[in-house]
């Protein structure tokens, strides 16, 4: 992978508030990133450093090899980005305005049709004024402007707000298509489950401070949290030797056992479990999801305070 994006010690600080702390990180081509943070948490004023709409107080911001702060057009032309709220003339069809934005980028007007198919607004729906769309549909429409001249790197702020599940796959499954492209997309997001299988890596800010950055399996191995395994006896079985630890497992509903296991003694347990595997009619393994790990990282920080 080649790296798109390379933010190097970088601060944002507003008078005595500093929305961004001393952040580094890099963002490779073809790589799905999650950003997640508590509202404040400094998400929003990362991508507006990325999109060059902003300076940095100190550090120094690389897009596509170039600053985008000093006006750079060419990495300009070559990002596409989706703000929280999307907020369009109310007056002008779908199909005018993203011919508009077309424009301002310099970019075919004839491709526009195929993005309003690509993010799942009808041609009737292209021909309307904005102002008779739903918040779905403007939202759609929002990710066709970004989606113009198939950029490199694609910076997404709370992408599937006013989506429905039917709307949410289908943005991922474009998420996916763009990913094999090669292109990089940024997730900043509240929506923390349905990041949890979809992100390559999860970048978690809290107070301006970037408190955790790698994939799912990174941050579990980091944070050690332990696992959740639930077993169910097979009806007339004899209680195995594992099962009459009375200090481990805990009943749970319909015959359940539960116990929370530490990342090292996993496999020893599970081995135990399942020899014979006769004795079971059912097994659960439930590893930290992603919720879990971003309040235990924010946890952390708290204590080390």
């Amino acid at each position: 992978m080649t790296a798109t994006v390379k933010i190097d010690g970088v601060s944002k600080r507003y008078g005595k508030v500093d929305a961004v702390r001393d952040v580094t990180l890099t963002l490779e081509g073809g790589e799905t990133v999650a950003l997640v943070g508590h509202n404040g948490a400094g998400k929003t004023t990362l991508i507006k450093l990325m999109l060059g709409l902003i300076r940095p107080t100190t550090g120094s911001v690389r897009m596509l090899g170039e600053d985008p702060g000093r006006g750079d057009v060419r990495a300009r032309k070559r990002l596409g980005y989706l703000p929280e709220s999307v907020s369009f003339h109310m007056a002008l069809t779908g199909r005018e305005t993203l011919a508009f934005y077309a424009r301002l980028k310099r970019v075919d007007i004839a491709s526009i049709d195929a993005l309003f198919e690509r993010v799942g607004l009808a041609p009737q729906a292209a021909a309307r004024p904005v102002r008779t769309y739903s918040k779905g549909m403007r939202q759609r429409l929002g990710l066709a402007q970004a989606l113009l001249g198939a950029p490199r790197v694609l910076l997404l702020d709370e992408p599937t707000s006013g989506l429905d599940p039917a709307l949410r796959r289908s943005f991922y499954d474009l998420i996916t298509d763009l990913r094999a492209g090669g292109t990089t997309v940024l997730l900043s997001s509240h929506a923390l489950t349905e990041l949890e299988d979809r992100a390559d890596r999860v970048i978690i800010l809290n107070k301006g401070t970037k408190i955790a950055d790698g994939t799912l399996d990174e941050l579990r191995h980091i944070a050690r949290l332990p696992t959740r395994i639930s077993a169910r006896i097979a009806r007339d079985a004899p209680i195995p030797a594992w099962a009459q630890d009375n200090g481990r497992w805990k009943p749970g509903a319909n015959g359940i056992l539960e116990t929370d296991v530490a990342p090292e003694d996993k496999i020893a347990l599970l081995g135990a479990i399942t020899a014979p595997p006769s004795g079971l009619a059912g097994l659960t393994i439930t590893e930290p999801t992603l919720d879990d790990l971003y309040a235990h990282f924010l946890d952390d920080q708290e204590m080390s305070r």
